[in-house]
């Protein structure tokens, strides 16, 4: 009787297995529309810009192939006329290079539902960026946002002034990719390029295709 219930279990344990394995295979693909940079614009906060973020993406994604699509950067701004960030980046759904699925729309991505991680969130080329953990630690990812996606209040600068602000006298919002708190998790150091790193960051952000 003990054996034939070990024989039922692993039978059990085996079909369980090959439920997930035909899950995963089966999960959406699709061409990349969402990567994290794989460099920043060197001068830490100063991006340029919401203009100049945004045509970091659009370079960075054209040098690895992908043509036809509009890129946005996922960034807030603060004071008059505020972006918030997950209004600029379409309505999805998102796929990495390597053709997984980050989230079927914009609610999904700003809930526990997203597939944001270490291993999904990677660079224009397929990449992985390293986390929490290796040397160096590249994970803290600028946005300026709150959890839900959206701007902070004028009253404290989370956004390096609404990124043009390589100094030290402001500070940004950062996620960290390769935990839950993706695009909200705490303040960085400063807004220089050596503030950024020390946090544990490298003036990275997150880039998405506008899907018309």
């Amino acid at each position: 009787m003990l054996k034939n219930r070990k024989v039922a279990m692993k039978g059990v344990a085996l079909c369980g297995l090959i439920v997930a394995g035909i899950a995963l295979a089966q999960q959406p693909t699709g061409p990349m529309s969402f990567f994290l940079t794989s460099a920043g614009s060197g001068k830490g906060g100063d991006l340029g810009g919401l203009k100049g973020a945004d045509a970091i993406c659009q370079n960075l994604a054209e040098s690895a192939g992908s043509e036809g699509l509009t890129w946005r950067a996922y960034l807030s701004t603060q004071g008059e006329n505020a972006v918030n960030a997950r209004d600029r980046i379409g309505k999805g759904p998102w796929f990495n290079a390597n053709g997984n699925r980050i989230a079927a729309d914009v609610d999904e991505l700003h809930s526990v539902m997203n597939r944001i991680s270490a291993y999904t969130a990677v660079d224009e080329r397929g990449r992985a960026i390293p986390g929490s953990g290796m040397a160096p630690n590249r994970h803290d990812i600028l946005t300026g946002s709150k959890i839900d996606g959206t701007a902070y209040a004028e009253s404290e600068d989370m956004t390096c002034g609404n990124w043009t602000d390589s100094s030290d006298n402001g500070k940004a919002r950062l996620g960290h990719h390769d935990y839950a708190a993706w695009n909200s998790a705490h303040n960085s150091r400063g807004c220089s390029q050596s503030a950024l790193i020390s946090t544990g960051g490298d003036g990275l952000f997150y880039c998405f295709a506008v899907q018309n």
